[in-house]
């Protein structure tokens, strides 16, 4: 149309030259030929060594990075050194399980004496500590001189190889030993890695009741028992502990955990009612010491849950034992190494002055020394308190420390 009106209109031949030059210089100007810039680059890269050396620099930058970041990614999969070495694996239990990340180390000590079984299950949840490091030192000191005792140090393998996202936690955390040694342990998350289970479903249904929760709960370990052979890699980790509390006649299970300052069941021994005499005399002594526990029952509508399914499935006394640290809680400050230690904490001990929390969160905090003095001493009078109610079930055992050596002496004053 533009070209039409043009011709018709001869005077205005100005205007359209104007508008050619203004078109032919917004065009772009032809560039040099590819063989032409290549000999415009030649000597100019070789004229420059510097630039060659900081092109190499960073190369090499890059790929030290790489190495880096790709040698703390595969040291995830690593498990922490332990003395003296396990008895056996759990895939003992579930073959399917071998040369899974769902596999993992099961220690056990037997006394002289016959008596009864007790499974202590360590790394539930891989992102609360003191529940690990607890296991560690017992499997590290304990000498068993009636019955026997089971130690598994991280019952969620797989959760150990990965972390939990937007948490922030730091990977691995360090405790110096008695012989001066560092010890390093890891950090990983309340859930199985992702890699073992992608994707999660958008509802998780219990096996076998049925009971329908998030999706994301299916890599839950204390959400899948008893588990299921040919299921999930949670669902199959859960079974084979089931199959080694049946293979073993384990008659005391004691599952540890750590929770949030504002959880209403923290510091507290939960038992399944088949359990609750024990736990009962266990929580008394506990009392007496000085020890500020609770007795809560296992509710019997929540299922997959240890103390629930064990109590329900073997013949086994079912307990877990709960202990509080800042690492879990909402409230929490910064997320580094000494949370996880010394779990000091100014806004939860303003929370705990405000009287917002189901717990006393002192201003030096509760450090890794009363979260595993604890356990073990909760281990210690639940397995005597077991050997008082049932004789024929005993369980007998030294070297294992107590809060208050604990609290004296440190935890790594313990280890190896």
């Amino acid at each position: 149309m533009i070209t039409g009106m043009i011709s018709c209109q001869p005077s205005d031949e100005k205007l359209y030259s104007g508008v050619i030059d203004i078109i032919g210089q917004a065009m772009p100007k032809k560039k040099p030929t590819t063989e032409k810039r290549s000999a415009a680059a030649k000597p100019a890269i070789a004229e420059d060594p510097k630039r060659t050396l900081r092109l190499f620099t960073y190369v090499v930058l890059i790929l030290l990075a790489c190495m880096t970041a790709g040698g703390e990614f595969l040291d995830q999969a690593k498990s922490e050194f332990i003395s003296p070495a396990p008895e056996r694996k759990l895939s003992n239990y579930l073959r399917n399980l071998k040369k899974t990340r769902g596999d993992t180390e099961v220690y056990l000590y037997k006394g002289k004496e016959p008596g009864g079984t007790a499974l202590i299950l360590g790394g539930t949840h891989p992102n609360e500590p003191a529940s690990m490091v607890t296991a560690v030192l017992l499997a590290e000191n304990i000498r068993v001189t009636q019955g026997t005792v089971i130690v598994i140090t991280r019952a969620n393998n797989s959760g150990f190889t990965a972390t939990e996202p937007q948490e922030g936690y730091p990977s691995k955390f360090t405790i110096e030993s008695r012989s001066k040694r560092k010890r390093s342990f890891r950090i990983g998350s309340r859930f199985t890695n992702i890699l073992d289970g992608w994707p999660d479903p958008t509802v998780y249904e219990h096996h076998p009741s049925r009971q329908v929760l998030s999706g994301n709960e299916t890599r839950n370990l204390n959400r899948a028992y008893p588990g299921k052979a040919n299921g999930t890699l949670t669902e199959r980790i859960a079974y084979a502990i089931t199959e080694l509390i049946r293979q073993e006649k384990v008659d005391l299970v004691i599952d540890l955990h750590e929770a949030a300052p504002e959880y209403p069941v923290i510091n507290a021994v939960v038992a399944h009612e088949s359990a609750m005499d024990v736990a009962a005399i266990a929580t008394m002594d506990l009392q007496m010491l000085g020890l500020d526990f609770r007795l809560e029952p296992s509710p019997s509508n929540f299922h997959g849950l240890s103390h629930r399914e064990l109590g329900d499935a073997t013949s086994a006394y079912a307990l877990l034992m709960e202990s509080a640290g800042a690492l879990q809680g909402r409230l929490r400050g910064k997320t580094d190494k000494e949370l996880v230690t010394k779990s000091i904490d100014p806004v939860y001990h303003k929370a705990d002055q405000l009287g917002r929390l189901c717990v006393d969160f002192p201003e030096e905090g509760i450090p890794l020394e009363v979260r595993v003095g604890r356990h073990l001493e909760g281990i210690k009078r639940i397995c005597a308190a077991m050997t008082e109610f049932e004789p024929g079930k005993a369980v007998s055992f030294s070297r294992v420390p107590g809060y208050e050596e604990v609290m004296e002496h440190g935890v790594g004053f313990y280890l190896k």
